[in-house]
């Protein structure tokens, strides 16, 4: 990633530049935010998520895979929903089971959190996208069939995470009210172990 950098500076291409810097910020921000806090994200998870920057910041857009591979964007947008929900429904775990936080939520409202969580993440997104290409002139909206607009980017990008978020939703829902097991529970017995203070005995 280093060599890249410096190639893409070498070339001028300033928004390259800051799409690798945006990454290592990213990568840095995960170990500070675990470190700072106390709290052990699970390593699956940060290797998901740094995956994901690293395919999505890097291989789409400086690699160009956006334009190479037609469903990159598609599948990308998808993954960020369900990793959204998952980030979403860990955040409202830790507050509702936390010692240290009086809260009591029912497993409907926790669910309808991480789905709102990673439907407004996903929208702020698109907010970037569309900002960057109307100030700086970029291209992070890619024309789709035939329109040169944006829009059914802008389109299918929110209707492929909110289908991400709600399956997240809807499995951490079935955790909590059924019981019965989803492949999301590995994610929340891991992180409860790894952070047993934070959670009732």
């Amino acid at each position: 990633m280093t060599i890249d950098f410096i190639v893409v500076v070498a070339e001028a291409q300033w928004l390259s530049a800051f799409l690798i810097l945006t990454i290592a910020t990213l990568i840095l921000f995960v170990t500070v935010f675990s470190d700072r806090l106390g709290v052990q994200i699970p390593a699956e998870f940060q290797i998901l998520a740094l995956v994901f920057v690293f395919s999505a910041l890097f291989l789409g857009e400086v690699r160009s895979y956006y334009e190479r591979i037609w469903w990159w964007d598609i599948a990308l947008h998808s993954t960020s929903g369900l990793l959204m929900g998952i980030l979403g429904f860990l955040l409202i775990y830790v507050l509702n089971e936390s010692k240290k936080i009086a809260l009591s939520m029912t497993p409907h409202f926790m669910a309808f959190f991480a789905f709102m969580f990673a439907v407004a993440v996903g929208s702020l997104w698109e907010i970037f996208e569309f900002s960057m290409d109307s100030i700086f002139a970029t291209r992070m909206q890619k024309p789709m069939f035939g329109d040169l607009s944006g829009l059914t980017d802008t389109m299918w990008d929110m209707i492929v995470n909110t289908v991400g978020a709600m399956l997240i939703s809807l499995l951490g829902w079935w955790y909590m009210k059924r019981d019965r097991p989803s492949f999301i529970d590995a994610w929340i017995d891991k992180f409860i172990e790894r952070n047993p203070d934070r959670f009732h005995s």
